[in-house]
């Protein structure tokens, strides 16, 4: 049951965000709903998918934990330092500065890293569905960018080397959130120190 709902969940997110690589399509459904209504039901549709994933993950955790390989011990150090990258990545997104005129879209890169790293040291079949589908998505999605006509959003203009300290500053704290107060209470595992 739980591994149904964390795919159903995974469909509802991914199918959902995949309508972004479609120009064609969002311009129509803009279009036919007007541009808050798209967003409103795309916000909707993204947090239900976010919220069936959680849920059957978490009930997939709880009764049909299906272990596929065995991962060494070390591949949590590698997980740890990886999603520390990931987390600047997607700050340098929002504060953007030479990382993000490096990386050109750091969000998708650290939405790889991030799920790279926990197909490394998650070896359960459920994890792997869930972090090979979010990297699969991700690769997709930056593909895609390379073949679009319209580059969808205007971009945030890009500062200086302050940007990138804000990057770093912010990432490493949303690093220490995620680790320290999400990952042992929401997901019930401990980031560090196991």
């Amino acid at each position: 049951m739980g591994l149904a709902i964390l795919i159903l969940g995974l469909v509802v997110f991914i199918g959902t965000h995949l309508i972004t690589t479609r120009r064609g399509t969002r311009a129509a459904l803009i279009g036919r709903f007007g541009e808050g209504a798209y967003k409103g039901l795309y916000s909707a549709a993204s947090i239900l998918g976010v919220v069936l994933i959680g849920w059957g993950f978490g009930l997939y955790r709880a009764s049909g934990w299906v272990d596929v390989w065995y991962p060494p011990a070390w591949t949590r150090h590698v997980t740890v330092l990886l999603v520390w990258i990931a987390s600047v990545c997607v700050v340098a997104a929002y504060s953007p500065g030479r990382i993000k005129t490096t990386l050109k879209h750091p969000m998708l890169v650290g939405v790889k890293l991030w799920a790279f790293a926990h197909l490394i040291s998650n070896g359960d079949l459920g994890s792997i569905i869930l972090f090979g589908s979010i990297l699969g998505w991700a690769v997709f999605d930056r593909i895609s960018l390379k073949h679009r006509a319209d580059p969808g959003e205007p971009p945030i203009p890009v500062g200086g080397p302050v940007r990138d300290v804000v990057a770093v500053v912010g990432g490493t704290a949303l690093f220490l959130a995620l680790g320290f107060l999400f990952h042992p209470y929401v997901v019930g595992v401990p980031a560090f120190g196991r």
